[in-house]
């Protein structure tokens, strides 16, 4: 491969870190404020495609706006399933037995219910974007990927200024920080608590519409990218919003580029092979055991270590 090529797969790495950006950020919301790790999060991508999809060929609304509407519909839909639902589960500091069982179960009834809407076929979102490109030089870049980096990124940006400019985002930020003193304070730890989950949902429902968009998708639809979102957090710290947007980088770089550079065959010294498009799953798989191992606390621990030791 030569330098365009490279170059080519660089900028298709970037455009995908911003869509896997925006699908993990509902996760670290929930885990930081309420020590969830939420599983249920595979359906709420999974329903944010469905959303989009029925959007698009019940009222032909684009599906970059039908991804923007799941954002309100989705923190209702979210902070409903907090009040039935999360609000019961004992508080802890650390994930409990009671809310992966709760969350896993959750997420069994998302999927089923979308088998009995629409099926197990696999559905697509073809818009003209879909099959349109951009020309920059000799690399090629679908018009689709260009908008849906766009979408995550402008969504992102509004995150930022909400945790750091609205009496919601400070409260959020003191509760993952420390939670006993932002009671002390007067946080609302029960409200903020329903308004992330409302966030997280959010978020988790904008960027199922957004990979909709990019791939086919069926009931069991997030599956794939909630592994992919565990990556992410860990790897950019469990409690940092910002370290997400790292983690995404270094997940998605690492998924495009597997299957283009050569690796060493281990009984034949000089020959080399290239990963198949097939074992593509096993790249998230072996990072997030690797970042367990060696950096539990995620690029964020360490570079707050090298600060410290500065």
């Amino acid at each position: 491969m030569d330098a365009v090529e490279y170059l080519d797969l660089l900028l298709k790495a970037l455009l995908l870190a911003g869509v896997y950006a925006a699908m993990a950020v509902g996760m670290t919301v929930i885990y930081g404020v309420m020590k969830i790790v939420n599983l249920a999060h595979a359906g709420f991508l999974m329903l944010g495609a469905y959303f989009a999809l029925e959007m698009f060929q019940r009222f032909h609304i684009d599906p970059i706006l039908g991804a923007v509407m799941a954002l309100p519909v989705f923190f209702l839909f979210g902070m409903l399933v907090h009040w039935i639902l999360v609000r019961w589960l004992p508080k802890s500091d650390t994930p409990t037995l009671a809310s992966l069982l709760l969350m896993f179960g959750f997420l069994l009834v998302l999927q089923n219910v979308g088998y009995l809407l629409w099926g197990t076929e696999d559905q697509s979102i073809l818009t003209p974007l879909t099959l349109s490109s951009v020309q920059i030089g000799e690399i090629s870049i679908a018009k689709v990927k260009l908008v849906v980096f766009v979408a995550a990124v402008v969504c992102m940006i509004v995150l930022q200024i909400v945790l750091h400019r609205s009496w919601f985002g400070r409260s959020m930020r003191a509760l993952i920080q420390n939670p006993y003193a932002a009671k002390i304070v007067g946080v609302d730890d029960q409200r903020t608590a329903r308004l992330t989950f409302g966030l997280g949902t959010a978020f988790a429902g904008f960027a199922g519409a957004l990979l909709g968009m990019l791939y086919s998708f069926s009931p069991d639809f997030g599956r794939p990218f909630l592994l992919r979102s565990f990556v992410i957090i860990v790897l950019g710290g469990l409690e940092s919003v910002s370290g997400v947007a790292l983690g995404a980088i270094v997940l998605a770089v690492l998924e495009t580029f597997s299957t283009a550079i050569p690796l060493p065959w281990y009984w034949h010294k000089w020959s080399f092979y290239y990963l198949p498009p097939s074992y593509q799953p096993v790249v998230p798989f072996a990072l997030l055991v690797l970042v367990l191992v060696i950096m539990p606390k995620g690029l964020a621990g360490l570079f707050n270590r090298k600060w410290k030791a500065a």
